[in-house]
Formats: structure tokens, C-alpha cells, sequence
């Protein structure tokens, strides 16, 4: 196994094991299974173990797989606080009280608030007494590193990096999503503040595996060097040395296999011929794509607010990827935030389309891509935020 230093010097396996995709059997998860899978891969190398709050029954399988193999100083516990369905420091202290007794431990190495969307959200956590809470927690130990995961824009990510003196973050990240979401400017824009990088994401949910077109699956069995889909994917990311750590929901022993196997076969800047092939891939996957954008963000920002770059991917995703998957990435970027970023915003104002390199007609195809993403669920799924105040 490959090892990163996060920001004080601990080494992170380069490989981290997502406990989001665990096996389930019935409404339950199979912890038989999971325990294999897992000590599987701490016996190989592997080191950090990510889960969350609200992912149903993983912290507390994780826990007790730990406990049962009396493993837990061998390995680095991420999980993350849901300060989204908090109202008060005091349901901080209570739900992270919680998560401790689900993981069966007195500390976690790497707590990170989950899904911070925007500067807005920080400062109501910052109201709320969050920045004394953590400096309680870091100081008594009972948390070794804080941090956040991220799903937005590239200068959201930016500010929020510049907010506080975080440990590390976590981004949604892959060759897809090279220049969305934080993209490869934020994952360096953070890697020159000393953070930690953690990717999630990196085969979009399975999709750049699951849904590649037949031709890019091709092009790959065409390479002749035993290559698959994903491990493509992996070593495209590690080949970026600002990449710490690369979370996989691995839910086979064979998956967990490969995964190492690549993982230990790929330092960072060894990325050599398959980097043509990565660019075919991408060409073929483009073929589907409604709207041309290449993220370049020259349309932005827009002064009703609405994300562009990110709007676009999410409605290509609809017919290269699938309705579900798509807007579901839609809800989480769009409307899990305090100030929303909906297509449906828009104005016709204009000013995106004189600075667009690709002269898209953007008014018209963000009208095209609101009708696609913005179903019902969506704007039920908006009002509950506005409702709740949730962010």
C-alpha cells in the first residue's frame, strides 16, 4: 500500500474504504459480509475507514467490526456531523456523543462537517458556537482532525477553505468532474494551503464503470494491458500528488483486491499512456451530452446566483448517466444550500452568454435543463429546506 501524509505528518493509505455501500440483507447490513471485506482490507494496507451519520446502520457496523477484531488503534475512523438537522451546540455535543457509542470508541480521527454547502452555512454554524466546540474537542483529543466534505462550485470551495484552519476536506472528484464541482483548481488551491485532500466520488457512484458507452469500454479492453474501467479511474487520481486519499465502496473481496492492487501500482506521476486514453473516453462519453460546456466557469458568476457549469453537468449526466443519479447531484448542489443556485433562477439577463468560449445559447438550455432536473421532487425537496432552515 501507498502512503500520504495528511497535515501534522500521520501517513493515509492512499486507498480509503467508503462504509457508505456496504452489503445490506433486508433493511440491515450484512455485517458478515462487511467484516470480510474490511479486514480484508486493513490487511492489505488500508488504513482509513470513512462513514457518517446518516449513512443507515454503517458507523454502527463499522464500530462493531472494529471491536470484534480489536483493530481500532490500527486505523483511521472519518465520519462526519449532520449540522444540517442541528439546531443547537448542545445537539452538536448530544449527536456526536451519539456517533462515539455507535463506532464503539472514545475518539475519531478525522470528523468533518458533512456537506458544508457555502460560507452562509459556516457563519450560522459559527453562531451556533461550533469553532469553541471543536477547539474543546481537538484540545481533549477526542477529535484528532477536523474538516469538511463538499459538493458546489469552485470559489465557494475556495472560501469556505479560507474560513477556518481546517485539517483536511473532502471533494467529489474524478475525470469527469476535472473542471466541476471543486474541481482540480480547488483540489489545488487546497493542496498549496497544506490540506489534505480526501476524494469521494471517484467513480461517480459506479457510473464511470457501470455506464460507460460500449465504445469507451473498447477502447479500454483495446489497451491490452489488463486495465479496467475503474482502475482507469483510480489511477488518474493518484496520479495527481495533491491527492491524499481515494474512498472506494468496495462490497467484494475482489473489489477490495483490485483496489490495493492499483492503488499500490500507481505513485503519483506514473500516469503515462493511459492518458490518451482517458482523453478518448471522454470524448466518446461526450458524445451524449446535450450542452458543450467544458466547466470553464467564464459564464459566471451569475447575478441571480444560479450555478451554470454545475447545472449543465447535472443535465448532460441525465442522458449520460441516467435520470435518478443526475438529480439527485442536481438537489444536493442546488438546493441543499442556504442561497440556491436552481436553473430555474435564471432571468434572461444575458450577461454568462457574452463571456461563454463555446457561445452556448446558456438562457435557453438552462430553461431545457430546469425542465429536465427540477421535477417535483426537487421543488418539494427545496421547500423542505426553506421550511426547516436546515441550512
Amino acid at each position: 500500500m501507498e502512503y500520504r501524509e495528511d497535515k501534522k505528518g500521520n501517513k493515509i493509505s492512499a486507498l480509503g474504504f467508503g462504509c457508505m455501500r456496504f452489503t445490506r440483507k433486508g433493511s440491515s447490513i450484512d455485517l458478515d459480509k462487511a467484516e470480510k471485506e474490511v479486514m480484508e482490507a486493513i490487511a492489505s494496507g488500508v488504513n482509513y475507514l470513512d462513514t457518517a451519520y446518516i449513512y443507515p446502520g454503517s458507523e454502527a457496523a463499522l464500530g462493531e467490526i472494529l471491536y470484534r477484531n480489536h483493530c481500532r488503534s490500527k486505523v483511521n475512523i472519518a465520519t462526519k456531523l449532520p449540522h444540517y438537522m442541528i439546531k443547537s451546540i448542545n445537539g452538536v455535543e448530544k449527536t456526536f456523543q451519539e456517533e462515539l457509542k455507535r463506532l464503539k470508541t472514545d475518539y475519531v480521527d478525522y470528523y468533518l462537517m458533512h456537506m458544508l454547502t457555502d460560507t452562509s452555512t459556516w457563519d450560522k454554524l459559527v453562531k451556533m458556537g461550533i469553532p469553541d466546540w471543536i477547539k474543546e474537542k481537538l484540545a481533549d483529543g477526542t477529535i484528532r482532525n477536523i474538516g469538511f466534505s463538499y459538493h458546489g462550485n469552485t470559489e465557494m470551495f475556495k472560501q469556505l477553505i479560507d474560513v477556518y484552519n481546517w485539517d483536511f476536506c473532502q471533494i467529489q472528484y474524478n475525470y469527469l468532474d476535472e473542471n466541476s464541482q471543486a474541481g482540480r483548481a480547488g483540489l489545488q488551491y487546497a493542496h498549496a494551503k497544506g490540506m489534505p485532500v480526501i476524494i469521494m466520488e471517484p467513480l461517480r457512484g459506479g457510473r464511470l464503470v457501470n455506464l460507460l458507452p460500449d465504445s469507451a469500454k473498447q477502447l479500454i479492453r483495446q489497451q491490452g494491458k489488463g486495465i479496467t474501467p475503474a482502475g482507469l479511474a483510480f489511477k488518474w487520481l493518484y496520479d495527481q500528488p495533491e491527492v491524499t486519499c481515494v474512498l472506494s465502496g468496495m462490497n467484494s473481496i475482489e473489489m477490495v483486491k483490485e483496489n490495493v492492487r492499483t492503488a499500490s501500482e500507481s505513485p503519483a506521476g506514473s500516469l503515462t499512456s493511459e492518458e490518451e486514453l482517458i482523453e478518448q473516453v471522454k470524448e466518446e462519453i461526450n458524445k451524449s451530452v446535450k450542452v458543450g460546456c467544458t466547466g470553464c466557469s467564464y459564464c459566471m458568476p451569475c447575478p441571480k446566483g444560479v450555478d451554470i457549469p454545475g447545472t449543465f453537468l447535472c443535465y448532460n449526466a441525465v442522458y449520460t448517466e441516467g435520470k435518478s443519479a443526475a438529480r439527485m447531484d442536481y438537489l444536493r448542489c442546488t438546493a441543499f444550500r442556504k442561497n440556491f443556485s436552481s436553473a430555474s433562477q435564471c432571468v434572461a439577463c444575458g450577461k454568462c452568454e457574452k463571456h461563454c468560449p463555446q457561445q452556448i445559447e446558456i438562457r435557453k438550455e438552462l430553461k431545457n435543463a430546469a425542465r429536465e432536473l427540477e421535477n417535483f421532487t426537487y421543488k418539494a425537496a427545496k421547500s423542505a429546506v426553506r421550511l426547516l432552515h436546515l441550512y
